[in-house]
């Protein structure tokens, strides 16, 4: 795959600022804030179907209400709102409004064909956003984090309860849908590419496999974030891996860092944050939700209340990087950035060379 012509390139593919290692640095000591709730701040907004479609797509021939991530093409004006929103209440890190960019995922609204454009308007979005608070604080660096979802296919699990050996996607189609979704992001300044929300790790092998030959192909040094979502109080993925055996099924991609995010808020997801923590050889990320859902599909948790528990994870040396999902706000980040302001981020342990094997379960071959 080659870039788009006359395709912008954001300030990240710049050679003149070491980015990734910027990052890295700063990992090293303090913990990083990725930012909040995309949608949620999204429907505080209450926009209609012309929102959506702005001139761009008015005679589009299908219903585009709730397409969020067409919005960086037809409200970029809200989006990069929201962005500023989160950089102002303490985020070092900005994740794209690309959440179901790919073109898998955007099948469903008649628009594949467009989902390189709209990974690279929504990065370059953020990148804009990005760079004006960094002009304004030069000594503190503001990231993009291109953010890759899981797509609404599985490959490991068949839709089908009539035909288990059936799937509706292949590792094939999904590793073309996500190396024209990374490339947008590159192209439109993203300085992190972020596997997330991961519910089946044959998904997010093919999008660390797409990565992987996207970067080598351009030589850059983009760092690669994984979370996984432990999607219920069994503990494990949707494709039935706990929280260990997820970890080794992706520790060949060598991450910049391996975390856990939604599905569950603060309280439920802490033993899991706990359990990556112990065996990850690299930075540990969470975002949680803001509580589990109240009957209504709303989030409860206060700021007040997530970033007291997630001060403590910050106190236990469990975290490198922190941020929230589904029902944060600003204000729960500007919390919890309080929470953790001056607290050491997690060491990140040496781990011993062994053989380590994941099914559904890890398995550790002894010495």
């Amino acid at each position: 795959m080659t870039p788009r012509a006359g395709a912008p390139v954001g300030r990240g593919a710049s050679p003149a600022v070491d980015r990734a290692q910027q990052l890295r640095d700063l990992a090293e000591r303090r913990i990083l804030l990725l930012d909040g709730a995309m949608g949620t701040e999204i429907q505080s907004h209450q926009l209609t179907e012309a929102d959506f479609r702005g001139d761009r797509y008015c005679d589009h021939d299908r219903e585009l209400l709730g397409n969020n991530d067409i919005l960086s093409l037809t409200r970029p004006d809200i989006i990069a709102s929201i962005h500023r929103s989160y950089f102002e209440a303490g985020a070092d890190i900005a994740e794209t409004n690309s959440f179901a960019a790919t073109s898998i995922s955007q099948a469903d609204f008649g628009l594949a064909d467009h989902a390189f454009e709209i990974n690279r308007a929504a990065a370059a979005v953020a990148r804009e956003v990005a760079d004006e608070f960094e002009a304004a604080d030069p000594g503190r660096p503001r990231f993009v984090a291109g953010i890759l979802g899981p797509t609404n296919k599985t490959a490991t699990i068949s839709p089908d309860v009539n035909d288990p050996a059936y799937r509706d996607v292949t590792f094939d189609a999904l590793r073309s849908s996500y190396a024209d979704a990374a490339a947008g992001l590159l192209e439109g300044g993203a300085d992190i590419l972020m596997i997330e929300t991961v519910f089946d790790t044959l998904n997010a092998k093919a999008a660390v496999f797409a990565v992987g030959e996207r970067l080598a192909n351009n030589g850059k040094d983009i760092p690669v974030m994984i979370s996984g979502t432990i999607t219920d109080l069994s503990g494990r993925t949707l494709s039935g891996q706990t929280t260990t055996a997820f970890w080794y099924a992706l520790r060949h991609a060598k991450p910049f860092s391996i975390g856990l995010n939604c599905a569950l808020g603060t309280k439920e997801l802490r033993q899991y944050v706990a359990e990556l923590a112990e065996c990850a050889d690299c930075p540990v990320s969470a975002h949680p939700n803001a509580g589990l859902p109240n009957a209504f599909g709303g989030y409860d948790q206060s700021p007040a209340d997530m970033a007291d528990q997630i001060g403590e994870w910050a106190r236990s040396g469990l975290i490198n990087i922190i941020g929230g999902c589904c029902g944060t706000t600003p204000a729960h980040l500007h919390a919890i950035s309080e929470a953790v302001a001056g607290v050491q981020p997690r060491p990140v342990p040496t781990v011993p060379k062994q053989l380590r094997l994941a099914g559904l379960e890890p398995f550790v071959v002894p010495q």
